[in-house]
């Protein structure tokens, strides 16, 4: 599981516990997460805006009614902007306000806008933590599918000994990495390419293209999130690699394909993004070809056909195929689906403010009966919702991902 590229939502509440929200934004940046600070009111009288504007590096958010903020509605921007909704530590206030549905301040309109997993880590005294109101709460947020952390027992800033205490921040950033995991893919193995080939002409030149792998390793990420066992096969790179991911690093088409090969034997997903080179020079020269005042012709074959080759496999993974197109790209997906006898056809724009090198872009994912526009997004974002998107055609029955390895008292059950 990875935190990177995460977009976290940690809320604030009122509680003398709040210092400790400082070392959970340091640690969940430090692990490559994006983190927007919201704070309730009573929360600005425990913790200062400016230390946690610092650690995240963002300004802070407190105000439902910001008039220059909310121009754009940008409460609800947040809303859909975030990966998962953290609230660390929650006071019984706020679990109050969120088991009854009320949004009088920015965090619990939050709460009730977003689609994203919500995690609470309650923090307060021991008799307010079991308070029979309290616990009806808990409880209550549970059925509704959020996750509650249980406090940790000890003594407390009031001098009573109890439960109340919130857990360490290292142990609640391990709960919130696992946050939101789709159970659906643990156990699947996928294969991922990702990246160029390039296509040698002689020692110092080759044909390749602009692909920078990013939009391969986030889907190798995101599949990573969902619990799938994944083998990213790269070409030439220079970006970071998905350290959960077993990486085959290859050159050339044909290396790529020879990889692919080797590992789809006991895969049942193989997502082709790769900008595999159509073509290569029939020969090559083992030595430097000398620039002269004479044309040269270059004479060209094609390269083998990766998607097309895993198309006619019998059995085959579930197959997910990229085309990159400079127009027309719902029609030439859906051609390049037919022929490569693919699951799934995801079409890109390329040119020259889009596509290979752009950190934004947008995706029309194309199936035989559909298809389904994506973005504009990061790249990282967008890998998340097609991989939800793979997963339900995987397995159309997703379940909840027992979070008990991450966090060794999560509330389940009254």
């Amino acid at each position: 599981m990875t935190l990177r590229y995460r977009k976290v939502l940690l809320g604030i509440t009122g509680s003398i516990a709040a210092y400790k929200a400082c070392e959970l934004v340091r640690l969940l940046v430090r692990d490559g997460a994006e983190v927007q600070v919201v704070m309730s009111p009573a929360a600005e009288q425990f913790v200062g805006a400016m230390t946690l504007e610092a650690l995240s590096h963002r300004p802070v958010r407190t105000a439902l009614f910001d008039r220059e903020a909310e121009m754009s509605m940008s409460h609800i921007e947040l809303a859909r902007w975030a990966d998962a909704v953290v609230i660390a530590p929650a006071s019984a206030h706020c679990l109050a306000k969120l088991a009854t549905g009320l949004a009088d301040d920015l965090l619990m309109t939050l709460c009730l806008a977003t689609r994203a997993p919500i995690l609470v880590a309650p923090a307060m005294n021991a008799a307010m933590w079991e308070n029979p109101a309290t616990q009806e709460h808990v409880h209550a947020l549970i059925e509704r599918g959020v996750q509650v952390i249980s406090p940790d027992v000890g003594e407390q800033a009031c001098g009573e000994t109890g439960p109340g205490r919130l857990p360490d921040p290292e142990y609640l950033r391990a709960a919130i990495e696992e946050l939101g995991t789709d159970s659906a893919l643990k156990g699947v193995h996928a294969v991922v390419t990702a990246g160029p080939t390039r296509e040698p002409i002689d020692p110092a030149r080759f044909i390749s293209n602009f692909s920078t792998g990013r939009m391969g390793c986030a889907i190798a990420d995101a599949l990573l999130e969902r619990g799938a066992q994944v083998t990213l096969i790269h070409g030439p790179i220079d970006i970071p690699l998905p350290p959960d991911a077993d990486c085959v690093a290859v050159t050339t088409a044909a290396e790529m394909l020879d990889a692919v090969m080797a590992h789809v034997g006991d895969c049942q997903l193989l997502v082709a993004n790769a900008a595999v080179a159509d073509w290569r020079p029939r020969e090559t020269t083992g030595q430097k070809t000398r620039k002269s005042q004479e044309p040269r012709t270059l004479e060209l074959e094609p390269t083998p056909d990766i998607l097309a080759t895993l198309g006619q496999k019998e059995p085959r993974p579930f197959l997910v195929g990229f085309a990159a197109e400079t127009e027309n790209l719902e029609e030439n997906a859906r051609t390049k689906l037919r022929a490569k006898n693919a699951d799934l056809m995801v079409a890109n724009r390329i040119g020259p403010d889009d596509g290979f090198g752009e950190t934004e872009t947008t995706l029309e994912v194309v199936d035989a009966d559909s298809v389904m526009q994506l973005g504009p997004d990061s790249k990282s974002t967008l890998a998340r919702q097609l991989v939800d998107h793979i997963a339900v055609r995987l397995s159309p029955v997703s379940s909840v991902v027992d979070f008990s390895h991450a966090a060794r008292r999560t509330t389940r059950s009254r």
